[in-house]
């Protein structure tokens, strides 16, 4: 029996989603100019870090699909600006959303093979392809949040329980 059901897979994109528009909301409450300014981080900036999660979701969701994602990079900047980038961030959001609702758990088992932008081989389940990426958002959304104390700003809190509580408010 496997650890992703269904509802584990819908609950995981909404967090997700949430999560990304919790952030996008609070980098567009920051000072003009604070997320293209470059920092000491990987993706040098706060929307270089945001582009990086749209591509690796980009070429996950291929994966999924089982098509060539075209991508032989992870840190290009596909949107500039936050509003496009936002834009693409929550249509691939709402993908992942209906992917999740469409599932069973014995599609969550079924095994999708890939290749990385490295060339490296692999297979994960569907259900482990989405906790990747929710994990990998997760992982990233922190990066831009500590950046927020170099702005110096408060950043916004997107963990698991603040996302239960937000989500009980709303039941």
């Amino acid at each position: 029996m496997s650890m992703f059901t269904t509802s584990t897979a819908r609950m995981l994109a909404r967090y997700n989603a949430w999560s990304n528009k919790v952030l996008f909301d609070a980098m567009a409450a920051l000072p003009p100019g604070e997320i293209h300014k470059e920092r000491p981080t990987l993706f040098k900036t706060m929307i270089g870090t945001m582009n990086h999660l749209l591509v690796i979701d980009l070429i996950w969701q291929a994966h999924i699909e089982g098509r060539e994602h075209g991508f032989t990079r992870r840190d290009g900047v596909l949107h500039p600006e936050l509003p496009e980038l936002r834009r693409a961030q929550d249509a691939l959001d709402a993908w992942y959303l209906d992917w999740a609702g469409a599932q069973s758990d014995a599609d969550l088992d079924r095994q999708v093979p890939f290749t990385l932008t490295t060339g490296n081989k692999g297979s994960m389940t569907r259900g482990e392809i989405l906790y990747h990426v929710v994990n990998h958002s997760t992982y990233h959304r922190g990066w831009v949040c500590d950046l927020f104390f170099q702005v110096p700003a408060r950043p916004p809190e997107t963990d698991m329980p603040v996302f239960a509580r937000e989500m009980a408010k709303v039941a």
